[in-house]
């Protein structure tokens, strides 16, 4: 088994490179639908949210006001910091079981940790590789815009509450630039998905050093 964590800046092409992961027959596990999973409603994680930031951030069902809670804590750097205590420790627990679920059924399987805040949470440091998605930011920003309707003060509020992508770029084993036609990520991926099959199935101990490609 080969984990390989994949992280990148807001709307830098990420999700769009884990896709074309999973077309290639490697396993995806993403660290926000696992943040939506511990934070359900009665969960410790949920309690001690609602308990942190008050009640203004439940929807009417009891649910997490995503929304509101990326309004509060994006602008505020100590609040994102008390939000991230609380749900990555969770988060990381549910991925370590989540791997070692897949990796009893798929002894030889690729595994792509899809996580926005790999770095940020230290997470990498439990991966076999990292690839970060880079995207300049004026691009960053139009995404933003268009795909989450964000305003262009929301975005770079959500963009300054993560790593710059120049400080992502030094843990990475592999750079995609997210900005090419998908053609050519689609080429780039299928190469390293390759790659990544052919040390899969290695003992850790015959698997080469941790290239630096950019």
């Amino acid at each position: 088994m080969l984990l390989v964590g994949l992280t990148g800046g807001l709307a830098s092409g990420k999700t769009t490179v884990a896709g074309l992961f999973q077309e290639c027959g490697a396993f995806v596990i993403q660290a926000d639908r696992l943040a939506r999973t511990v934070v359900t409603p009665g969960k410790t994680a949920w309690k001690e949210i609602v308990k942190t930031f008050g009640t203004h951030v439940l929807q009417a069902d009891r649910t997490l006001d995503r929304e509101a809670l990326a309004k509060l804590v994006f602008q505020r750097p100590r609040k994102l910091s008390e939000l991230n205590c609380i749900v990555h420790p969770r988060v990381a627990r549910e991925q370590v079981r989540q791997t070692n679920a897949i990796a009893r059924r798929h002894p030889n399987a690729v595994i792509i940790y899809d996580a926005a805040l790999l770095i940020e949470a230290q997470a990498h440091e439990r991966m076999d590789r990292v690839i970060v998605v880079t995207a300049n930011q004026p691009i960053q920003l139009q995404r933003a815009r268009q795909r989450d309707g964000l305003t262009k003060k929301e975005a770079l509020g959500r963009i300054r509450g993560q790593l710059p992508l120049r400080t992502k770029r030094r843990f990475a084993d592999y750079i995609l630039n997210g900005t090419l036609p998908v053609t050519r990520l689609r080429s780039q991926v299928r190469q390293l998905y390759q790659e990544f099959l052919q040390e899969a199935v290695l003992p850790r101990r015959m698997r080469p050093g941790r290239p630096r490609h950019s």
